[in-house]
């Protein structure tokens, strides 16, 4: 049977109903909206359209999404799938209490360090809904070699917990790759202090006492900083983009490298960007006292688990409290990263300048990145669409350090 829909001309897009859009299936396509009569991202290709997704669409108003011309047959396929396919296993409690302790044991990397050719001597998993599958099998002893069909894999990419100071070693051996151009070597330096950044921060919530953890933090932050002031692009590199799931410490990583950018962007001085660089990659640490399953909760949290998540900023301060390592400067962005400049935030619910500069970078960094990561329960939008939104939210963030945020990621699509 063929599908009918209505053609858009000047963009070269088709227009469907967005009843019809599958519960439980990835997108095999980029999904566009018309807002104001412009075409924009919505959703992208390869995520997961949950029942969460739906109400978004619903809450805001959007009967009719759009998609390329070009993936016409792509649509029919997709839209032709039986009605059984239309259970998610996002609302199936049992599958996902298994999927988020499973999750806890592995580690997301990215796999742009996956270089062809190159023997890891680590396994490596594709996540695909709430299955994590072998895709390359390889130990300390018996080490494999990556093929370029690894890059096509579409999910996230782990290894095991276990496997985590294998991958550190991994990631030296490519810094002291001598074969390399410039450009590639530019980039896999910014990747390789991002992903060395994931893996402190991810020892570090599981330890949030460690007094050396919170050291090799600052040495990160340092290398962060030092890596965006040779090359304001490095950004692009530093940020995980669009993952298939949220964790805690790629969040956080995300979070430092867009307030110090930010920080850079309005010239504030050296020994001030470290503090809010520290402050930043360590806005979340609280979340290491809340359980998995109400951090990986799929669906709206209820009123406790809601209570319980806020709750989180109290107890990132008390965790911190006690390392003399952390400037004081630095809890602002620890303490202020919910709040909003209309009183609305939380915990304390403060208001326009009882919000510190560091809180409200960190705030702006926080809502973009939680806005552009796709999460069991709700999808991710594109960066573009995240400014939209942040940019709609009249009064909550600062007008000034937001002109100059969507100015420093223009290049982001």
């Amino acid at each position: 049977m063929v599908t009918k829909y209505r053609e858009i001309d000047a963009d070269s897009r088709i227009a469907i109903d967005a009843d019809r859009l599958i519960v439980g299936e990835r997108l095999p396509f980029d999904v566009f909206t018309k807002d104001k009569g412009i075409i924009k991202p919505l959703f992208d290709k390869g995520m997961v359209f949950t029942n969460i997704s739906k109400e978004i669409l619903k809450e805001k108003g959007i009967s009719e999404v759009y998609i390329s011309k070009e993936e016409d047959t792509t649509i029919n396929n997709y839209l032709s799938k039986t009605a059984d396919k239309k259970t998610s296993p996002y609302d199936d409690p049992v599958l996902f209490k298994q999927y988020s302790f499973h999750k806890e044991e592995h580690h997301q990397i990215d796999k742009s360090l996956l270089l062809p050719n190159t023997t890891i001597n680590f396994s490596l998993f594709a996540l695909d809904k709430f299955d994590i599958k072998t895709i390359v099998e390889a130990l300390e002893k018996s080490p494999a070699t990556i093929n370029k069909s690894v890059l096509n894999i579409t999910g996230d990419i782990l290894i095991k917990k276990s496997d985590i100071p294998l991958y550190h070693d991994y990631l030296n051996s490519l810094l002291k790759e001598t074969t390399l151009p410039d450009e590639n070597r530019t980039k896999i330096k910014a990747l390789a202090i991002k992903e060395n950044s994931k893996i402190v921060i991810k020892d570090l919530l599981d330890d949030p006492r460690s007094g050396e953890k919170i050291k090799e933090s600052n040495v990160l932050v340092n290398n962060m900083i030092d890596c965006l002031l040779e090359n304001r692009d490095a950004i692009y590199s530093l940020l995980t983009l669009r993952g298939y799931d949220y964790y805690t410490y790629t969040h956080s990583v995300n979070v430092g490298a867009l307030s110090i950018s930010l920080g850079i962007a309005i010239d504030l001085k050296r020994d001030d960007i470290e503090k809010l660089g520290m402050g930043a990659i360590l806005h979340d640490i609280g979340k290491s006292t809340i359980s998995h399953e109400i951090l990986n909760k799929q669906g709206k949290l209820n009123e406790t688990e809601y209570r319980i998540m806020k709750n989180h900023v109290i107890e990132g301060e008390k965790l911190l409290h006690d390392h003399k390592e952390i400037p004081d400067e630095s809890f602002d962005a620890v303490l202020q990263h919910h709040e909003k400049l209309t009183g609305k935030g939380y915990p304390f619910q403060l208001a326009g300048n009882n919000i510190k500069l560091f809180g409200r970078i960190t705030a702006i960094a926080d809502c973009y990145d939680a806005l552009t990561t796709q999460r069991p329960y709700k999808p991710a939008f594109t960066p573009f669409y995240a400014l939209s939104i942040i940019s709609k939210e009249t009064g909550d963030y600062d007008a000034d350090l937001l002109k100059t945020f969507i100015k420093m990621l223009g290049k982001i699509r």
